[in-house]
């Protein structure tokens, strides 16, 4: 391995900017200060002008494997991840099979050790019949425990309410939920179809898919959550109706921490005109209005986590009519520079974005040696020019889906270049994949 020295970097970490070096050593930090000189057995990095912060830990990932590795797997999607910016991710339990026994727990694990360029850890899902696997959970072999508390693929759907009791009662570590109501989004299909027939227009998806249904299901989870006590984690969250519900402030000390993503920062519902079934997702895009408040919590720290929900699905799949297209969006590649967008809007701090990213992920799940710029712990790092706008072209994208729906769009900075354990994994356009990521540990 490559031992590397950063220079003249600008540090962002731990809400401060420090223009200092950063050595890595055996895939480690191991110094960080100004004035150091390069060693005969290092590389030397002049990063000037450049932003230097830890890498993004993406707590919420659909790399499709096993099962339909025909539009993701954990190789093109960990690659398209480092290219982003992205150097830990956490992924979930809708695949086929699903992730919902320990087996299936490890024989993921197996899969990224041999092929993600990436560091990965695995959610262990939650149904309706396995509430034993859940209670026999090692803590450190999971990063949490997903419920579908609206529906999902496969038998993930959590809707028993005494075994959503015994869970939130029972679970072992982290409980991270989808929230929308099953039924409420079911009278409000019926309601779509008497309407529009088989031809919904896709602009109706955050009506059917609406706020209501959103808010119902985030109270229940955060009732269960207060009920037992039980750290809860509420992702992707897209209304401001349900932002009252979680305190502002830092993390520490929180049991109740919500999340958000990337193209809820970035779209509204304007944008299905243009975008249609490529920006349709669940839990919906929403309002304009939502959009303003959900980064406002952010700023505040309602919002405690910035994540992508990365969802790819084929063009093909994305051209069918708008109740067979399939909802999600490939978004790893491009996350943190649509992030950064927010920054250079004036509504986020740049700082806020770093501890959004990566500080909050890497405590909240309790990451260890992760998710920072300090001596000693893993090189996770990603190195960012705020000078060298990127417009996103289709050739670009890694993913295997084969494109984005930022296509088109300039992004006012570029990842220069990705550290993963030391490796730099990414460089100037090129990857390096020819070391693999390590698997996520917990310090539980």
């Amino acid at each position: 391995m490559k031992n590397w020295l950063i220079q003249n970097a600008l540090l962002v970490n731990e809400g401060q900017r420090t223009v200092s070096d950063l050595r890595i050593r055996d895939g480690r930090i191991d110094t960080i200060a100004p004035g150091l000189s390069g060693r005969a057995d290092e590389t030397v990095v002049d990063a000037t002008g450049l932003w230097l912060l830890p890498g993004m830990i993406d707590d919420q990932v659909h790399f499709r494997e096993p099962g339909m590795e025909y539009k993701a797997d954990f190789a093109t999607e960990s690659r398209a991840a480092v290219a982003g910016g992205i150097t830990s991710y956490m992924e979930m339990p809708n695949s086929k099979p699903t992730t919902t026994t320990l087996d299936a727990l490890e024989d993921k694990y197996a899969r990224a050790a041999a092929k993600s360029v990436a560091n990965h850890a695995f959610y262990l899902g939650a149904t309706n019949d396995n509430l034993e696997v859940i209670r026999a959970l090692d803590p450190k072999a999971a990063c949490g425990i997903k419920i579908f508390m609206g529906a999902s693929t496969g038998n993930m759907l959590v809707d028993n309410p005494d075994t959503l009791n015994a869970i939130f009662r029972d679970a072992p570590t982290i409980i991270v939920t989808h929230c929308e109501d099953t039924p409420t989004i079911e009278a409000n299909l019926a309601a779509e179809r008497e309407r529009y027939g088989d031809a919904i227009p896709v602009g109706r998806h955050p009506y059917i898919r609406s706020r209501e249904a959103c808010i119902k299901s985030t109270r229940l989870a955060i009732s269960l959550a207060q009920r037992h006590g039980t750290q809860l984690h509420v992702l992707h969250i897209t209304t401001a109706d349900e932002l009252a519900l979680f305190s502002p402030g830092p993390l520490q000390g929180k049991r109740i921490t919500a999340e958000t993503c990337m193209h809820f920062l970035h779209y509204s519902e304007e944008d299905y005109a243009t975008l249609g079934n490529q920006i349709k997702c669940n839990p919906a895009i929403k309002s304009a209005s939502d959009r303003d408040a959900i980064i406002a919590a952010v700023r505040e720290g309602r919002i405690d986590v910035l994540a992508t929900d990365h969802a790819p699905h084929t063009l093909e799949e994305k051209a069918q009519p708008y109740e067979k297209a399939p909802s999600g969006l490939p978004l790893v590649q491009f996350a943190l520079q649509c992030a950064l967008e927010r920054h250079f809007d004036g509504q986020l701090s740049l700082e806020r974005v770093v501890e959004c990213t990566s500080h909050a992920p890497a405590n909240l799940f309790r990451v260890k040696e992760r998710g920072f710029l300090r001596e000693g712990y893993w090189a996770d790092l990603v190195l960012v020019d705020p000078r060298r706008p990127h417009r996103v072209s289709r050739d670009q994208v890694l993913s295997r889906c084969g494109w984005s729906p930022f296509e088109g769009t300039t992004f006012r900075s570029s990842i220069t270049a990705t550290w993963v354990n030391g490796h730099r994994a990414w460089h100037q356009g090129q990857l390096d994949d020819s070391q693999m990521g390590k698997r996520l540990e917990f310090a539980r």
